[in-house]
């Protein structure tokens, strides 16, 4: 499903005298089965901008376009369930929305709301909950007497049994410790190869945009900075640096060695495989180091 923002903006509390101007004039197309970062400083816009995805916002200029639904500022929208069923959002923290009294219960609660009888649900809880990389065996528990990174995995499972076609992920590894941040995030990319998802990811980590993503979206002051892929967007750090954000290490290496040799090493590279083979060239064309 293809999803396209085109000239949305959004305005908190308009036409109030607490009015807040979040975002203006954003433009991002996202085709279906793309993995697209969204990157950019705290208060940039992000997070207003990935709840038009699901139209749990409305623009106050502008439309949104998911799938084949159009949502804008001059039309009264309804029965918006479908759209909320096709697109997911796993918000940061998201083991804070868990209440039911089992893990089993807990993933079943949003699709028997949409419709999806109990059999049906509890086979997509067994399914799930092993994707998720747990066992059946902890269906049966509650979700408090989980870890904190079990129970993150369960409220995955939950938004995943609703079976969306768009999954966005807003700082899906915040608080989590750097294993468990490359388990979760390894875990996502996975599941958008397997089951074709287009995904969203919000994210403050640069080796998480530079490893996963399709194409990386840079927001600034409520604005869409700058679009294109990993290596291009990664090929100016000097440009991210002044927009308070970080570069990816490797980059970040690259970037002062090149510096102190004066010479470039003929491209951006993403990893230390690339960066490893780059210095190998460079060593085998008999430039010094």
């Amino acid at each position: 499903m293809d999803i396209a923002l085109q000239q949305v903006e959004y305005k908190y509390q308009a036409n109030t005298p607490f009015e807040r101007l979040a975002i203006q004039d954003v433009d991002i197309s996202i085709p279906e089965g793309m993995f697209l970062a969204l990157i950019g400083h705290t208060g940039s816009g992000k997070s207003t901008v990935i709840q038009h995805l699901n139209a749990l916002l409305k623009p106050t200029k502008g439309q949104v376009i998911i799938g084949d639904r159009t949502i804008s500022s001059d039309k009264k929208e309804k029965n918006l369930r479908p759209i909320r069923q096709k697109v997911g959002i796993v918000f940061q923290f998201p083991e804070h929305q868990l209440f039911d009294e089992t893990v089993e219960k807990d993933i079943c609660f949003g699709p028997m709301n949409f419709g999806v009888s109990e059999e049906e649900a509890k086979e997509r809880a067994r399914r799930l909950i092993v994707e998720v990389g747990l066992t059946e065996e902890v269906l049966q528990k509650s979700p408090f007497d989980l870890s904190g990174g079990q129970m993150r995995r369960v409220a995955i499972a939950g938004v995943l049994a609703m079976e969306p076609e768009v999954l966005v992920l807003d700082e899906p590894t915040a608080g989590l410790d750097p294993r468990g941040q490359t388990e979760i995030m390894d875990m996502f990319h996975r599941l958008h190869q397997q089951k074709g998802l287009s995904t969203i990811l919000v994210t403050h980590s640069m080796e998480d945009a530079a490893t996963y993503a399709d194409e990386i979206v840079i927001m600034h002051r409520g604005k869409v900075k700058e679009t294109g892929d990993p290596r291009t967007i990664f090929s100016k750090p000097e440009q991210l640096l002044s927009l308070g954000l970080d570069v990816p290490k490797v980059v970040n290496f690259q970037y002062k060695l090149e510096r102190r040799l004066n010479r470039k090493l003929g491209k951006t590279c993403l990893s230390i495989d690339e960066l490893s083979s780059a210095l190998q060239e460079l060593k085998e064309r008999g430039d010094s180091l």
